[in-house]
């Protein structure tokens, strides 16, 4: 077999321009969608529409990715439900997949019945201080409030931050199937969700957001497999590390045997649908919020 033909170096150059000049538009396309100056459906007719254009040569992976708060994980399982291949371009799609790709993105832009948004993440991440502030800021989200049979903590109100209750009344709750879920947390004190207050502000079409312990989040997910979960991580290890032992409200002892057991939740994090880095707490919070507001996030 004879060699190929080395092309002439301009049209090397060309190529090379050609290639970068696609590149660009179809990062601008992206960060459109990320930003949302475009919709993703909007995307996806484009580039059924031209086959030639920067819509067309971007995979579905890449599209359902720049959509905010469809990470790695979200996205891989959409195009799993979809059956399209992480491979497969806008414009190389069929016809039964096109149909399918633009009936979930309707979907998305239409909205969808209210659901529970559950936020969890490492002992010491700011789960408390986060939802603290979006209750303080967002009054639009309901709070669900939690049970626990541990004593309240300085400035913690009965009602408001949880409902303090004996270890008799938790059994009576978990006994009456009160409860959606519960856990032993640090093998001490038992944390629960009542379910009542949850169910009757979903039927009301409100955003609910439950901050609840790793445990907690598998269990609803087990039980209400449509709740989003949103995972919080700290900006650095050393930064969690900081934050449990600066609040004080653990002795040395007890501070350990957390950071051991955060090492483990962190670990579970690509458990859950969206994640968001707590660095500072109103983006946190304002990030956290926006994932609520987004149907099939």
């Amino acid at each position: 077999m004879s060699p190929r033909p080395t092309p002439p170096d301009v049209d090397r150059v060309a190529a090379g321009i050609a290639a970068v000049a696609a590149r660009r538009a179809r990062a601008a396309v992206k960060n459109a969608v990320a930003t949302r100056e475009r919709t993703a459906l909007d995307v996806a007719e484009t580039g059924w529409a031209e086959p030639e254009s920067a819509e067309a040569s971007l995979r579905v992976r890449e599209l359902l990715g720049s959509i905010p708060s469809l990470g790695p994980t979200r996205t891989a399982r959409i195009l799993d439900e979809l059956s399209i291949s992480d491979k497969k371009r806008v414009g190389g799609l069929g016809v039964r997949q096109r149909v399918v790709l633009r009936d979930y993105l309707q979907a998305r832009a239409g909205g969808r019945p209210a659901r529970l948004t559950v936020l969890a993440g490492p002992t010491a991440v700011g789960k408390g201080t986060v939802s603290t502030y979006i209750r303080e800021n967002y009054p639009d989200v309901s709070l669900s409030v939690s049970a626990t049979t541990r004593k309240p903590r300085p400035g913690e109100v009965d009602g408001v931050h949880y409902y303090f209750v004996s270890d008799a009344e938790f059994d009576r709750m978990i006994a009456e199937n009160e409860m959606l879920e519960w856990a032993i947390v640090h093998n001490s004190y038992r944390y629960g969700t009542p379910r009542g207050p949850i169910d009757a502000a979903l039927a009301e079409g409100k955003r609910v957001l439950l901050e609840i312990d790793l445990q907690g989040a598998r269990s609803v997910r087990a039980v209400m497999p449509e709740a989003l979960l949103v995972f919080l991580l700290p900006p650095t290890w050393a930064e969690l590390v900081r934050r449990l032992t600066g609040r004080g409200t653990e002795d040395a002892a007890e501070q350990q045997r957390r950071l051991e057991t955060a090492r483990v939740e962190l670990a579970a994090q690509d458990e859950f649908d969206a994640k968001v880095v707590n660095t500072e707490v109103s983006e946190a919070a304002r990030e956290v919020v926006e994932l609520m507001a987004v149907p099939g996030a």
